[in-house]
């Protein structure tokens, strides 16, 4: 199976050194599956030819706000209604979940609460108690019409959706595994944006595990679910 990784931010450099860019991180997340991976680096404006490029869909995070005027965000909307009109499978990751949302009529905003950073406790549909690594202020406000929430925590009310059996989105981030975590934080503590209080508790949480493992295997499952159509 093909997926293609539509790539709408790029990782620090210091992360990227030893780490890699956010595809590299997700073809190692999702590897063992027999998966097939192409990027496109949309926030750099290169796009797919279309839907039919890939037989499904990653979309990743971002330093970008959905709702903010960036060249690459309608080109990217007008991608991801076609992509579901064509029943194709999509995943998004934190922006990835944000601008899905908006694309099919959801609302994204600054989170009034501001920002988690960090490993989080998810309440996560048919799986209990997840902890997965966040990075992020916006959110999804509103679900789009079609969608449904299956992960929620205190912080985040639209923690993960699920469209259907085409569309699942999640705002954490499973490809920043603690040890990741280590190198961003290092690379972006100093930023003036994050509170320091936000930074030392993502730092003292870091020292525990997570569940970036059982969410790979969602995530490939879902790709691979038996009996989807599609309509091209």
């Amino acid at each position: 199976m093909k997926i293609g990784i539509l790539q709408c931010g790029h990782t620090p450099e210091a992360v990227a050194a030893d780490h890699g860019d956010f595809d590299q991180m997700f073809m190692r997340l999702l590897g063992g599956h027999g998966f097939e991976f192409t990027t496109y680096n949309v926030v750099d404006m290169a796009f797919p030819a279309g839907p039919d490029a890939a037989d499904g869909w990653l979309i990743t995070g971002s330093r970008h706000g959905a709702y903010e005027d960036h060249a690459f965000i309608a080109p990217l909307s007008d991608l991801i209604r076609d992509i579901a009109a064509q029943k194709r499978p999509m995943v998004g990751i934190c922006f990835g979940h944000q601008i899905i949302a908006q694309a099919l009529g959801g609302k994204v905003e600054k989170y009034s609460g501001g920002w988690s950073i960090g490993r989080e406790e998810y309440a996560f549909e048919g799986m209990g108690q997840i902890s997965l690594n966040a990075w992020h202020q916006d959110q999804v406000i509103t679900a789009p019409k079609g969608a449904r929430t299956i992960s929620t925590s205190p912080f985040c009310e639209h923690a993960a959706l699920i469209y259907g059996q085409e569309i699942f989105t999640v705002q954490a981030h499973p490809e920043l595994s603690p040890t990741i975590m280590t190198d961003y934080i290092k690379a972006k503590r100093a930023d003036t944006i994050y509170p320091p209080e936000v930074i030392a508790r993502a730092i003292a949480e870091n020292a525990k595990s997570t569940d970036d493992a059982r969410i790979a295997t969602y995530i490939a499952e879902f790709f691979l679910m038996p009996g989807r159509q599609t309509h091209v």
